[in-house]
């Protein structure tokens, strides 16, 4: 009877160690599987003060800016700031406020700012790409090809990416930011005609951004480049995809303050449709983080000064944000700490998600230390 007892104890422990070596070889398995990829979106001008507070009680009611005050405010005014921001943003604050992290509520005194000295859009676009502000090359928003390699040219040349990084913006610019002659990497931006469109949405909006009325001449209506940014990523499996939105800043210096609110929140229902799209997708379901920012802030006071940006005559619209959700940002929401991050450090930041140590030395310093449990 003893003996009998013993072998049932040697068999159950024999059955315990292969079940934990089959769970510890299961875990090895689904770990090696994840192959990370990366999606940069940038709302261009779009001010930390909107993003933490929601609307602005000096404007909403401010008859120049806004042309019906008291529509504008049923659609984005609540008592409180959290309230505020979430009716304006519901993506940012029930999605990435959950299960991601945002940066820049300078209320807490958590700061993130530029490190060019020029305040405005090519700048700050660069030195988000690159990883570091080039104020003596890098000082206008002509279209200039940019000298500096960003991240996209630099993951793009990596083993295994050729034909994985694509860019898609609403400001004709972007071929120039990226260089797209130089790196390889095909930029859809402004007006663009899609180059052999793949899927018949693609030839639709071909046609579409042509025949639909022009606000700006060198910008197009966010809807055209979001559809077209979300079929190149279904379609074509992209490893690193950067979307640059820009209704925002173009409604903000046009002093609409309700057209710029408005903005504001499709370009959130668009955050929100392409991390859907992402989670649904196997491809890219938990293998890839979303990290969205701002190529500049805006003027705060005087009060016409939100209208604006540019170190010469804005202060503080150096003031930027980070927001970032994904398989490896811990869920923290909110940061309320005091700190100081820099747009300078997105750059090495993507490339250490995607396993690769950004060479350029210039760089700020990548944000995991920050983003990671």
């Amino acid at each position: 009877m003893k003996s009998n007892c013993n072998l049932r104890y040697i068999a159950t422990i024999l059955c315990l160690v292969l079940i934990q070596a089959c769970t510890s070889k299961e875990e090895v398995s689904v770990e090696d599987s994840i192959d990370p990829k990366v999606v940069l979106v940038t709302l261009d001008g779009l001010r930390w003060q909107e993003l933490f507070s929601g609307a602005d009680p000096s404007l909403i009611n401010h008859t120049e800016y806004v042309s019906d005050t008291a529509k504008l405010k049923a659609l984005f005014w609540r008592d409180n700031p959290q309230s505020r921001r979430q009716v304006l943003m519901p993506f940012m604050w029930k999605t990435i406020g959950l299960e991601g992290q945002l940066y820049g509520n300078r209320v807490f005194g958590n700061h993130v700012n530029l490190t060019n000295n020029q305040w405005f859009s090519y700048p700050g676009y660069s030195e988000i790409l690159c990883g570091f502000a080039d104020d003596n090359r890098i000082n206008s928003n002509d279209k200039i090809n940019n000298e500096n390699t960003t991240v996209l040219e630099y993951v793009h040349n990596q083993a295994g990416f050729q034909g994985k990084v694509a860019a898609f913006a609403s400001w004709d610019v972007f071929p120039y930011i990226i260089n797209e002659m130089r790196s390889g990497i095909p930029v859809n931006a402004g007006y663009e005609d899609v180059v052999d469109p793949y899927t018949e949405e693609e030839k639709l909006i071909n046609q579409l951004q042509h025949q639909t009325p022009k606000l700006w001449e060198s910008v197009r209506l966010d809807g055209f480049t979001h559809q077209l940014a979300m079929s190149h990523l279904v379609n074509h499996r992209s490893k690193l995809l950067y979307i640059a939105y820009g209704e925002t800043d173009d409604f903000a210096h046009e002093g609409k303050y309700d057209e710029y609110l408005k903005a504001a929140r499709r370009t959130d229902d668009l955050l929100s449709q392409l991390w859907k799209t992402l989670q649904s997708d196997p491809f890219y379901k938990d293998q890839t983080t979303l990290l969205i920012t701002t190529d500049h802030g805006r003027g705060v006071q005087p009060i016409d000064q939100w209208r604006h940006h540019g170190k010469s005559n804005i202060p503080r619209s150096d003031e930027v944000w980070i927001a970032a959700i994904g398989p490896k940002i811990a869920s923290k929401g909110e940061i309320n700490t005091i700190q100081q991050l820099y747009s300078n450090q997105i750059a090495a930041t993507i490339a250490k998600i995607l396993g690769f140590d950004y060479p350029e030395e210039r760089a700020g310093k990548d944000l995991l230390m920050f983003l990671q449990p």
